[in-house]
């Protein structure tokens, strides 16, 4: 949910809660940070200092730090990569022992996201002493880690290195790690991935098929290739293993990248199995196809899933809806409401499966993920490109069913939702641009606001029966006669009173009796405006809002290049050079304490006499 945000204050307020984490727990808990403080280069290191191996703590703190320090320079690691090597160096040949291994988990995972798709030779072979340890922990991490750093190149020595390892190795995290890693080295290789493919899908070692079936997800990622498709179909309901077959309906997801409208025909008779590994496979397949897409087809076959008897059948399913509406409102798409209500009733529900409730707690976070000003965007539809980083960590995200510190994984395929115009030098000026549309389509969602209890209503007096009887008695004797025209008045008054409130009563049910209208829940089409409303530079963008975005005419600041309705990084022309241009300060820019740079200016002799 805060993913990238910085705002850690959840932690900060809830010390107490999160002392009682435990071992993985608190490993986990401490990686989050890095989740946070993902992208924050300029302050990562500093706020990861009380945990990092140099401060007194836990173990299991320590190795959550060194993850979590991946996690913040993912794709940016130049400045940590060292340190991590050092430490994965100083300490990888005392693996085995308890403390060291645990520290080493972290280092590893976090060295390889640090240096992903790098090839860095020597950090491979620091990671292959962890791996020749033999130890479940940690050469578990360096086997993903070895395949993160190769990511995509295809390394032959390395996959054989990988595979006769996993052979040999009597450890099924390691095996499983292997797999995986060997997938990651294939990544967009297609059909020169074909021999490893054969390879693994060979094998009588049901985890070594397992990796197989991921290695045709990453080796024909977004290509909708037909052999592909018939091959993980055939083994996801041939395969003798659970593992297998659930990998196999789940891969297709990653094939179907670009042709996510496909992904529903395909997967709706296997969401229908009587395996429950199979119907699995199918709402993550559906989850990563349409990811960010609001696809209605893939919400309808998600939605009996929702309800499945087998509680990880739920699980997926949970995470899949908001996979796909990830940064909708009830406004556009209605069914936005029932998903966030039936996530907090799962969460909340006591009687419900762990494996659900954890679903449910991970797909709130995933709706709402970044402030809700991230989507989950596996192509560039501008350039036509796959987004690498995204889709590995989806990849590494679906294997927190063996291993639940791997959801942090999921934080690399979010993309930030804005427009960021900037000029020749990198600088944000101040400006403003047009949106045609009603900006009731785009507007972040309602918050939620939390149940009061509802107090008891007073109860009324109790008049005893013998007290009203006594006053009646008393009016009585006092004017018996007045008493007994004023009865017979009002009795007659009421009576006609009761006729005429009666006729009007059932006139206006008649009349304003509603007709009953059952309310839609299908999309909300967006509608274009003529009369636009304002946004500013910087501001959060969806991408269907995108494609009411337009520059104002004549204004200072234009796009280079032809605006066509696109979200991102924008290079603007300034038309009026000489002017002063207000820019918006960076994160970086607002925290330093230094007096600016005073602006150029000429000294003239005058400015040096004293002033009389």
């Amino acid at each position: 949910m805060h993913a990238g945000t910085t705002d850690d204050s959840f932690f900060r307020k809830n010390l107490e809660w999160l002392g009682r984490a435990t071992n993985w727990s608190k490993f986990s808990a401490t990686a989050a940070l890095g989740v946070i403080h993902k992208g924050n280069l300029s302050q990562g290191r500093n706020i990861l200092k009380p945990y990092l191996p140099n401060s007194s703590g836990a173990a299991h703190t320590k190795g959550g730090s060194l993850f979590a320090l991946g996690l913040i320079y993912a794709g940016h690691g130049r400045e940590v990569i060292g340190n991590l090597k050092s430490f994965i160096d100083e300490h990888g040949n005392a693996a085995g022992s308890n403390d060291n291994d645990v520290m080493l988990h972290g280092a590893c995972l976090g060295a390889g996201v640090a240096g992903m798709a790098t090839g860095s030779e020597s950090l491979y072979e620091s990671l292959k002493v962890v791996l020749y340890s033999d130890s479940a922990i940690s050469s578990q991490a360096a086997a993903f880690a070895m395949g993160l750093v190769m990511l995509g190149s295809g390394n032959e020595s390395a996959i054989h290195d990988m595979l006769t390892y996993a052979l040999e190795t009597q450890h099924e995290n390691i095996i499983r790690g292997l797999a995986i890693g060997i997938a990651l080295l294939n990544y967009g290789r297609e059909e020169k991935a074909n021999e490893t493919i054969d390879k693994l899908l060979s094998q009588e070692s049901s985890i070594l098929r397992y990796g197989g079936a991921f290695t045709i997800a990453l080796a024909y990622a977004g290509t909708g290739n037909n052999g592909a498709i018939k091959k993980l179909l055939h083994y996801a309901v041939s395969d003798p293993s659970d593992d297998v077959r659930r990998a196999s309906v789940l891969s297709l997801g990653f094939i179907l990248i670009r042709d996510y409208t496909a992904a529903p025909q395909i997967v709706q008779l296997l969401s229908q199995s009587h395996n429950p590994h199979v119907r699995y496979g199918t709402a993550m397949a559906l989850g990563i196809s349409c990811a960010g897409k609001a696809y209605a087809p893939a919400i309808e076959v998600l939605e009996p899933l929702t309800k499945d008897p087998v509680d990880f059948v739920r699980q997926s399913a949970l995470m899949a809806t908001a996979m796909i509406l990830i940064q909708q409102n009830e406004f556009i798409y209605p069914k936005v409401k029932q998903f966030t209500k039936q996530y907090a009733d799962t969460i909340k529900n006591k009687h419900e499966d762990a494996l659900a409730k954890f679903g449910a707690t991970l797909a709130q976070g995933i709706i709402d993920a970044g402030g809700r000003n991230v989507t989950i965007n596996l192509e560039n539809t501008q350039t036509n490109t796959l987004n690498i980083k995204a889709i590995v960590g989806l990849t590494m995200f679906v294997q927190s069913w063996y291993w639940f510190p791997l959801a942090h994984f999921l934080s690399l395929s979010f993309t930030p939702t804005s427009i960021i115009g900037v000029t020749g030098d990198l600088k944000a000026p101040k400006f403003e641009l047009n949106c045609h549309a009603n900006g009731d389509y785009f507007q972040y969602p309602a918050k939620v606001e939390e149940a009061k209890e509802k107090q008891p209503d007073k109860l009324a007096t109790a008049v005893l029966s013998t007290t009203a009887k006594a006053k009646t008695r008393a009016k009585k004797k006092q004017s018996k006669k007045h008493d007994d025209e004023k009865d017979k008045m009002d009795v007659d008054e009421d009576d006609k009173a009761k006729t005429e409130k009666t006729t009007t009563e059932d006139a206006n049910k008649s009349e304003d009796k509603p007709k009953e209208t059952k309310p839609s829940d299908e999309p909300v089409q967006v509608r274009y405006s003529k009369t636009p409303y304002k946004i500013e530079n910087l501001t959060r963008v969806l991408p269907l809002q995108s494609n009411y975005i337009s520059f104002i005419k004549d204004d200072r600041f234009v796009p280079v290049r032809k605006y066509r309705g696109s979200s991102g990084i924008i290079v603007l022309e300034d038309t009026k050079p000489e002017e002063k241009v207000e820019y918006i300060k960076t994160v970086r820019q607002l925290n330093i304490s230094e007096a600016p740079m005073p602006e150029p200016f000429v000294l003239t002799g005058s400015d040096l006499k004293d002033d009389e």
